[in-house]
């Protein structure tokens, strides 16, 4: 619950600082583009596979409030988006992600290899984003704390996973592997951040 709430609190903070900016500046638009495909990979279920109103509310949340940002960034704020700085190759990472669905899967159809797929686009697909910090080497505050939410949200599920482990002897091995892989990613960052935004300090990378 705590890692939904997180990753909630992610979408609203993009959402507020786009609008209260009118800017996307320093938001990756090949990274939110990655995020919608992984919900849409993810949530194909949908259509056929009823879990609870929680549930398909979520889903439902995830992807249009996904795809409205890149309405935004595309269409009404496109002039404040500079792709000079967005230039991380996303095929590095799509062909990749999509052997490693291909490989690891817990059923070898269709919907299962493109869930499996969805998990490990998910880990990277904050690399563009994280690129373009590099690039720039600086960021305003709020879209710092929409990253630091973004991160805390995948961080979140490790307690749950180690407590399904010990109280249920259950284990989501591809899961589990995709979450530190993201986890790790976002330790320079949270060094950062933590370091310098949360004492008032600027966002700035060390040179």
């Amino acid at each position: 619950m705590a890692g939904d709430i997180s990753h909630l609190a992610s979408i609203v903070i993009l959402l507020h600082k786009i609008y209260t900016s009118h800017s996307c500046r320093g938001i990756s638009f090949k990274t939110q583009a990655l995020y919608v495909l992984v919900f849409l990979t993810r949530y194909l279920d949908l259509f056929w596979h009823w879990v609870s109103l929680y549930n398909t509310a979520m889903k439902v949340f995830f992807i249009a409030s996904s795809v409205y940002v890149l309405y935004l960034m595309k269409y009404k704020y496109r002039p404040t988006h500079d792709p000079s700085i967005d230039t991380f190759k996303v095929e590095y990472l799509l062909g990749p992600c999509l052997i490693l669905g291909l490989i690891f899967n817990y059923e070898f159809k269709f919907t299962e290899i493109l869930w499996s797929f969805s998990i490990w686009l998910e880990a990277v697909a904050i690399l563009p984003q994280l690129f373009m910090l590099q690039r720039t080497g600086e960021a305003e505050a709020i879209t710092t704390h929409y990253l630091a939410a973004l991160g805390a949200y995948r961080a979140l599920y490790i307690p749950n996973w180690i407590w399904r482990y010990f109280g249920d002897n259950v284990v989501d091995p591809i899961a589990v592997v995709a979450g530190l892989v993201q986890t790790g990613l976002y330790l320079d960052f949270f060094y950062v951040y933590f370091t310098k935004v949360l004492q008032g300090q600027k966002f700035e990378l060390p040179a």
